[in-house]
């Protein structure tokens, strides 16, 4: 394989620059938009349906239980981290294939699963694939979008998966509560969404832009690029020349090491933060509400209901943002973001029926539009040559927030009250929006090399 020169790199990365428009096929986000959808399927299927393996599994709303839901998590730091920087080193695609095949592989064993440990080891599967694939895909949409409608065109991909999330409680509802064997019919229904998944992304082509700044495949870089160019000319007609003169072609390095010199490493420490802060609330509300209003009194059929209705506010909250994520700073959106979380939760404590549903919905309406703004804000945030690694790494050890919220929860309800648990994930989320607000970069309608400078 002959190595590309510096013009040669600087070409294909400029030419990448100048396509004002999504210039890859619309069905192409729709395939990723599944995969997409399986994730956040999977997110909501674990917290639905452990009310019914507790009952089965005869152990309760034990600590053991917790665990098979917090070693997804860890599952999901790990996957993301080690998955996530080999997609620095051999490409997008190929990694993007192995986290659907992981993710395939797990909830087909989620739903076989006899007993906790059987669980657990399947849950840590499924989280391998699923948090790199939260990555990757960020970083993926990321180097194909232009920047004038980078946010716009990752919401789009976004809106098809967050309809996973939204769908997911109905779902549930129709399964767990019915039949003894529904939260495995919940499971099962996932890993055949992650199978069609992972046969459509085989139709996805690697990015032009990763191929040219690794300095290798520059004709297979070509190749892509001239079909993207295609595809917008036929939108627009006559597209802007190239401006080599605004590329800088980075150093070769391990990806990692990139995130520990400046500006990277606070970035990196900042990014964290926000998501570890975050992730707190996230999957603490996704996993645990279900299980802490049956164990509060409410059956299975009405906590899972609560939640339901209030899933119609993914969606909702991601097409806001298509109308947000390129028309306002970035930075500032994810802050508005995390105070409407605030609201929500704090309405959710109060346990109240009617207030529960408004918490719900107004929470559910919060993740719907911070979630991908957040990923393409943290995509951006880092270079060609390390987004992948510098995703992964912060998304990974954000995971452990998640781990911890989904563990701590519980105990801080059995300790304290209802009321002070869920207030505690309100704060946290808020604590995450303030992070960003202060010290986060400016990133709308910026090109990808102007942001990570």
């Amino acid at each position: 394989m002959v190595e590309a020169n510096r013009d040669e790199i600087n070409e294909i990365i400029a030419r990448a620059n100048r396509i004002p428009v999504w210039s890859l096929p619309t069905a192409f986000l729709a395939i990723i938009g599944l995969g997409y959808f399986f994730t956040f399927y999977d997110i909501s299927d674990i917290g639905l349906a452990m009310p019914a393996i507790a009952d089965q599994f005869h152990i309760g709303a034990s600590t053991s239980l917790f665990i098979a839901l917090s070693v997804g998590l860890i599952g999901y730091g790990i996957g993301s981290y080690i998955i996530g920087s080999t997609a620095d080193i051999f490409g997008r695609y190929r990694s993007m294939i192995l986290t659907m095949a992981l993710t395939a592989l797990g909830s087909f064993g989620d739903a076989i699963s006899m007993n906790v440990p059987e669980l657990t080891i399947f849950r840590f599967i499924t989280g391998l694939g699923l948090g790199a694939d939260l990555n990757l895909v960020s970083t993926y949409i990321s180097e194909f979008a232009p920047p004038s409608v980078r946010g716009k065109i990752t919401v789009y991909t976004f809106l098809v998966g967050i309809l996973g999330q939204a769908v997911t409680p109905f779902v549930g509802l129709s399964l767990v509560p019915v039949f003894y064997d529904g939260w495995r019919w919940l499971f099962g229904i996932g890993a055949i969404i992650a199978f069609i998944a992972l046969i459509l992304r085989f139709e996805l082509p690697e990015s032009p832009r990763w191929l040219a700044t690794k300095g290798k495949n520059i004709e297979k870089a070509r190749k892509v690029l001239e079909m993207m160019e295609e595809t917008a000319r036929k939108k627009i007609g006559k597209l802007p020349d190239p401006d080599i003169s605004s590329v800088v072609v980075e150093e070769q390095k391990f990806p990692t090491l990139y995130l520990f010199r400046k500006p990277y490493s606070s970035r990196l420490a900042l990014l964290v933060l926000v998501w570890f802060f975050w992730y707190i609330g996230n999957y603490a509300f996704l996993g645990d509400s279900a299980s802490l209003l049956s164990a509060a009194g409410f059956s299975i059929a009405s906590s899972i209901l609560y939640l339901a209705v209030g899933a119609v506010g993914y969606p909702v909250g991601a097409a806001i943002m298509l109308f947000t994520a390129d028309r306002f700073e970035r930075k500032y959106v994810i802050f508005a973001d995390t105070v409407v979380w605030f609201i929500g939760l704090l309405l959710f404590a109060t346990k109240n029926s009617s207030l529960l549903y408004a918490g719900s919905f107004l929470a559910s309406l919060a993740l719907g539009m911070y979630l991908q703004v957040a990923y393409t804000f943290t995509a951006e945030n880092y270079p060609t040559r390390a987004r992948s690694s510098g995703f992964a790494l912060t998304d990974g050890i954000g995971h452990v927030g998640g781990a911890f919220g989904a563990l701590f929860l519980p105990l801080l309800v059995a300790t304290y009250s209802f009321a002070f648990g869920f207030s505690f994930i309100a704060v946290t989320g808020l604590i995450a929006g303030i992070l960003v607000l202060i010290g986060g970069a400016k990133a709308t309608g910026k090109t990808l090399e102007a942001v990570s400078a």
